[in-house]
C-alpha cells in the first residue's frame, strides 16, 4: 500500500533534522524504489561489529553513494525535486541533504585519516588486521554507525514511499553465521 502522503522526520547527529510532509507523486516513487533497493543492499545500512568486517568497505560504499544519488537525480529530473513550501519534503532534497550533511562530514574526517593509516601498513599485514589495530578504530566505528543510523531511518522513509516491505528488518531477523563457523561450507567448499 502505497501512502498519499507521508510525514517525514530523519535526525542527522549534530545538524538536526528534516522534517515534513512528503505528498509522493509517481516518479518519486520510482525514485524511491531505486535508492531504497541502493541503500538496503549496501554495507551502509549494516551494523559493523568492532573486529568484524572493514571500515574501508564501509567508507567506500557510502562514497558511492554520492554516484548512485546523482544519477538517480539526473535521470529523474526536477520531478524528483519540486519546488515546494518549507514544511513540504521531496526524494530530491532528503536524498541531498543526507548526503551533504550526514555522508560528507564522515567521509571528510576519516578518509583521509584512513588512507594515512593504510600507507603506514607493514608488509606482511593484512589490511583488516592493520586497520583494526588502529588507535582511532573505535572513534571511525562509532562515526560509521551514528551515519548508519541515519541512512536506515532514509531507507525506511524511502520504503514506505516506495510501498515495500522493510527489507531491512526482514534481513536483520534471520540470524547471522559465520562462514567459518559452518563446517558445512567448509566441507562444501564454499
Amino acid at each position: 500500500m502505497r501512502p498519499k502522503r507521508l510525514n517525514v522526520k530523519i535526525t542527522i547527529p549534530f545538524v538536526g533534522e528534516i522534517s515534513g510532509e512528503w505528498e509522493p507523486d509517481d516518479t518519486e516513487r520510482r525514485a524511491a524504489w531505486e535508492l531504497y533497493v541502493e541503500l538496503v543492499t549496501r554495507v551502509s545500512v549494516v551494523p559493523l561489529p568492532p573486529g568484524e568486517g572493514s571500515a574501508r568497505e564501509a567508507l567506500s560504499s557510502m562514497y558511492s553513494l554520492f554516484g548512485t544519488v546523482r544519477e538517480l537525480l539526473k535521470r529523474y529530473g526536477p520531478d524528483v525535486a519540486p519546488p515546494g513550501d518549507r514544511d513540504e519534503v521531496s526524494l530530491g532534497a532528503l536524498a541531498v541533504t543526507v548526503l551533504n550533511n550526514a555522508v560528507r562530514p564522515v567521509l571528510t574526517r576519516w578518509h583521509p585519516r584512513l588512507t594515512v593509516r593504510e600507507s603506514a601498513r607493514p608488509a606482511g599485514r593484512s589490511a583488516v588486521e592493520h586497520e583494526n589495530s588502529w588507535e582511532e578504530i573505535d572513534a571511525l566505528r562509532a562515526d560509521l554507525e551514528s551515519l548508519r543510523r541515519v541512512l536506515v531511518e532514509l531507507a525506511q522513509v524511502l520504503g514506505a514511499v516506495a510501498g515495500a516491505a522493510d527489507l531491512i528488518r526482514v534481513s536483520e531477523s534471520v540470524p547471522r553465521q559465520h562462514p567459518a563457523d559452518d563446517g558445512a561450507h567448509r566441507a562444501a567448499g564454499r
